[in-house]
C-alpha cells in the first residue's frame, strides 16, 4: 500500500514542478504545436503552444516508480517493468513523430509506414516478453487466454496472442491520440482509467490465488502475476497525469503531443493485458472507444455514401462546430468517461462477487 501512495504522490509532485520547466525549455527552442488549417477556427490561437509534453509525465512516472521501490525496499517486478517499457517505447515513437512535425513545420510527422513499424517493434517486443518470466505458480505477466474480469475460454496460442496484443496496443494508442484534441480532455480521461487500475490491482492483490489459504473462498480469486506492482505503476501514471493536467487544462500551457498520447495508450493496453482485464478496458476507457468509433463511422460513411455523419470527426470537434465551448465539451466528455469507469468497476466487482 505504501508503494502505491509514494508512487502517486511523487509522480504528482514531479509533474507539478517539472512541467513548467519543460514548457520554458520547449518555448526557448521554438518547439510549438502546428495547427491544421482544416480544424476548428478556435484552435488557430493554439499555434505555437509548446508540445511534446508527454516527456514530462513519462519521466515522472519512471522516476516515481523507481523511487517508490527504493523508499519501500521492494523489488521491481517483470509485469511492472514491462508495462513501463511499453509506455516508454510507444512514447519514443511519438516523440520522433512530434519532433519531425516541429522541425519540418507540417501536420504529418513520421511517414505512416515508419510510425507503424516503430509501434509494431515495441508492441511485439512487449507481447513476446510478457509470455516469459513465469513465477512459482506458473503465471507469466500476460496470459494466452482472452480476459474480461479474469481469463476465460481456451488459450489462443502465442502467435494469436501477439496479434491480439498488437491490436489492443494500436487501438488504445490511436484512441488516446484521437481524443487528444482539446485542452485536458485526454489527460483527464486517462487519470480516471489509471485510478480504476490502481483499485483493480490492489483488489486483485488482496484476493490473489497466491493467498488462497487466507481467503474466505479460494475459488473466487485472481490468478495475476504481479497485481500489487501493476497498482503501483497505475498510481504513478495517475499522479503524473494529474500534475500534468494542471498545466494542460484550458487554456493549455503545453500539449502532450503524440509523445504523450501514444505512451498513455500503450500503458493502458499494458495494464489491461497484464491484469487480465483486456475486454473490460473497452468499457473503462469508453470515451476513447467512442471517439475512435466516431472517426470510423465518419470515414466509412463518406467512402460508402459520400455523406458525413458528423460535422467533423473526431467527435469532440463535432460539438465544437455545433457551438459548444471547448471547456463545455471537455467537462461533459469527462462526465461520460467517469460514468464508464464507474460501470466498469461495478462489473469488475460484481464478477468477483458472483464467483464468491
Amino acid at each position: 500500500m505504501r508503494q502505491i501512495l509514494f508512487a502517486g504522490a511523487i509522480g504528482l509532485f514531479l509533474t507539478l514542478i517539472g512541467t513548467p520547466l519543460l514548457i520554458k525549455l520547449l518555448a526557448r527552442k521554438g518547439y510549438g504545436q502546428f495547427i491544421r488549417d482544416d480544424g476548428p477556427r478556435g484552435h488557430a490561437g493554439k499555434k505555437g503552444t509548446p508540445t511534446m509534453g508527454g516527456i514530462s509525465f513519462i519521466l515522472a512516472t519512471l522516476i516515481a516508480y523507481a523511487l517508490a521501490k527504493v523508499i519501500t525496499g521492494e523489488d521491481p517486478t517483470y509485469s511492472g517493468v514491462l508495462v513501463l517499457f511499453l509506455m516508454a517505447g510507444m512514447g519514443l515513437v511519438g516523440f520522433l513523430d512530434d519532433y519531425i512535425k516541429i522541425v519540418k513545420q507540417r501536420s504529418l510527422g513520421l511517414r505512416a509506414k515508419a510510425k507503424m513499424a516503430g509501434q509494431l517493434i515495441v508492441g511485439i517486443a512487449f507481447a513476446v516478453l510478457s509470455l516469459q518470466f513465469a513465477d512459482a505458480r506458473g503465471n507469466t505477466p500476460a496470459s494466452e487466454k482472452l480476459s474480461f474480469i479474469t481469463d476465460f475460454g481456451w488459450a489462443i496460442g502465442p502467435v494469436l496472442f501477439v496479434v491480439w496484443a498488437l491490436f489492443m496496443i494500436l487501438a488504445m494508442s490511436n484512441g488516446v491520440n484521437l481524443t487528444d484534441g482539446l485542452d485536458g480532455l485526454a489527460t483527464g480521461a486517462s487519470v480516471m482509467v489509471f485510478g480504476a487500475y490502481t483499485f483493480i490491482g490492489l483488489w486483485q492483490f488482496q484476493e490473489s490465488c497466491a493467498n488462497a489459504m487466507t481467503l474466505t473462498n479460494p475459488n473466487a480469486c485472481f490468478e495475476v502475476r504481479d497485481p500489487l506492482d501493476l497498482a503501483v505503476v497505475a498510481s504513478a501514471l495517475m499522479g503524473s497525469c494529474f500534475g500534468f493536467l494542471w498545466w494542460n487544462t484550458s487554456p493549455a500551457k503545453i500539449f502532450m503531443g503524440d509523445t504523450g498520447s501514444l505512451a498513455l495508450g500503450g500503458a493502458l493496453a499494458g495494464l489491461a493485458i497484464c491484469s487480465r482485464t483486456e475486454l473490460l478496458l473497452a468499457l473503462l476507457g469508453g470515451l476513447f472507444v467512442l471517439i475512435t468509433m466516431s472517426v470510423v463511422i465518419q470515414v466509412g460513411s463518406f467512402k460508402m455514401t459520400g455523406k458525413r455523419v458528423f460535422r467533423m470527426a473526431p467527435l469532440q470537434h463535432h460539438f465544437e462546430l455545433k457551438g459548444w465551448s471547448e471547456v463545455l465539451v471537455v467537462v461533459r466528455f469527462w462526465i461520460i468517461q467517469g460514468m464508464c469507469v464507474i460501470v466498469g468497476l461495478g462489473l469488475f466487482y460484481a464478477g468477483w462477487a458472483a464467483d464468491k
